[in-house]
């Protein structure tokens, strides 16, 4: 898996952690205050693969390597829910979009408090999470993905890129809901 590293990239919009806009002046307005450092475990880091079925393993172990080598105060619970869907998201990579993408990547960015995951492919076709269907095995990937993201209290969605293709996120706050 390639690591291409940590960058300023985007953050969830409207997300507690992300910086302001604009820096705010001090309550006598002559000295200018500053916007606040990031703390140690903020970041974006990107890592490309080959859509192929060995990058779901691999995609799962850089994403929780990733996360404790940071520091990013996540907890087991959180840390299994992420794991399962970047395991998902790159499962679905690599089954439906590999022939139109033969490289994936996976991003991990971590605000203050919250962290996203995401997958992107270079092919066009939107996906929708399929309702419970007990008589199908497979296929319900992306209904796990929601339901995991909706108990954690997150937000996770389907965009289209510049290039024609798709990433799938799911955001993730770093406390529980109920401590809100």
């Amino acid at each position: 898996m390639e690591n291409h590293g940590r960058g300023p990239g985007p953050r969830p919009e409207g997300e507690a952690g992300a910086p302001p806009e604009t820096s705010e002046a001090s309550p006598d307005d002559r000295v200018p205050r500053r916007p606040p450092r990031p703390l140690p475990y903020e970041g974006v880091w990107r890592f490309t693969a080959p859509a192929e079925d060995v990058s779901v393993p691999q995609a799962r172990h850089a994403v929780r390597d990733l996360l404790y080598r940071q520091g990013v105060p996540v907890s087991d619970d959180l840390v299994q829910g992420l794991l399962l869907i970047v395991s998902e998201l790159v499962t679905n990579a690599v089954r439906h979009a590999a022939l139109l993408s033969p490289m994936l990547a996976v991003e991990v960015a971590v605000g203050a408090e919250w962290v996203r995951v995401s997958v992107e492919d270079n092919h066009p076709y939107r996906p929708t999470a399929l309702e419970t269907d007990h008589g199908r095995t497979g296929g319900r990937g992306l209904l796990l993905v929601r339901e995991i993201t909706r108990e954690a209290g997150g937000a996770c969605d389907v965009e289209h890129t510049a290039g024609g293709g798709k990433v799938i996120w799911a955001a993730l706050p770093l406390k529980p809901a109920g401590l809100r």
